[in-house]
């Protein structure tokens, strides 16, 4: 599914959100790179990012041509800020009310009510597209993150125990959540 172009005042800043665009692969691998070495709470490393600007390609056009689900690009004042996706929960008719929801941002970008603008749309179009049930995972310790899903409707369900392990030893939970739709 494709999202056509929209636009938002947020803060005295114009947010675009729109899908990708092949034009954005060169982009969207060095963001990828990047937000994952910004933060710790992304499921890898910057360095382990192998993906190529033609794998990129490939993957927006799967996506755009997905029927059961968005890849979404925002935009602060033109300057590309993150991206946010659902995708139906497998592919049987038992899990087919469930959409599971991606969503970063470049650090900059955070923390003046982005994330909140983006999820809130992206929840929209999770009802549209019929269905009836949002979840994610957020690390142990993304605090911030956290309160931001539970002030949408999302409720912890779930932890995996040291479900991320990290170059210094140390261990964070995944934490599920979902939201009733």
């Amino acid at each position: 599914m494709v999202l056509k172009e929209e636009t938002y005042e947020l803060n005295g800043r114009t947010v675009t959100l729109r899908a990708p665009r092949p034009e954005d692969a060169e982009m969207l691998t060095e963001y990828l790179k990047t937000v994952c070495d910004e933060t710790p709470y992304l499921s890898q490393y910057g360095d382990e990012v192998k993906i190529t600007a033609e794998d990129e390609i490939k993957f927006i056009e799967r996506r755009n041509d997905s029927e059961t689900g968005y890849l979404i690009l925002a935009f602060e004042d033109g300057e590309f800020a993150g991206n946010m996706s659902f995708e139906r929960v497998g592919t049987s008719r038992r899990a087919k009310h469930r959409a599971s929801i991606g969503i970063a941002f470049f650090q900059k970008n955070t923390g003046h009510g982005l994330g909140r603008l983006a999820l809130t749309r992206l929840i929209e179009l999770i009802k549209e597209s019929g269905y009836e049930q949002a979840e994610l995972t957020v690390l142990e310790g993304n605090e911030r993150a956290k309160h931001l899903y539970e002030s949408l409707g999302f409720k912890e369900t779930g932890r995996i125990p040291k479900a991320n392990k990290y170059d210094d030893g140390t261990f964070r939970d995944d934490i599920l959540m979902v939201a009733e739709l």
